[in-house]
């Protein structure tokens, strides 16, 4: 029975990964169906601390996307902005390390 609850458990990571995989891609082509899709899928929550995380972890994500997901001009993007400079410590760095 180990074997079977074990392999269940693979399986479902697998499953998880693979769905990330697509989510990655999805967020490369475009940014914010990307995240609706891993937040469906419910690999994400809605929430902007959640995906800056994610961007900022940013496995397999495009840097342009990023930058084009954060530029975007409304108030959730913006607040994900705010979680994502906040995950960065710049203390004691000089301007050019920083960036």
């Amino acid at each position: 029975m180990e074997s079977l609850d074990s392999g269940e458990d693979g399986g479902k990571n697998s499953n998880k990964a693979k769905m990330m995989s697509i989510g990655r891609k999805k967020f490369n082509m475009d940014p914010k169906k990307g995240i609706e899709y891993l937040i469906e899928k419910g690999l994400l929550q809605h929430t902007a601390e959640s995906v800056a995380q994610f961007l900022h972890k940013g496995e397999g994500l495009n840097k342009t996307a990023i930058g084009d997901y954060l530029g975007e001009k409304n108030d959730f993007n913006e607040q994900v902005l705010q979680a994502f400079v906040e995950l960065h410590d710049f203390r004691d760095l000089i301007l050019v390390e920083a960036l």
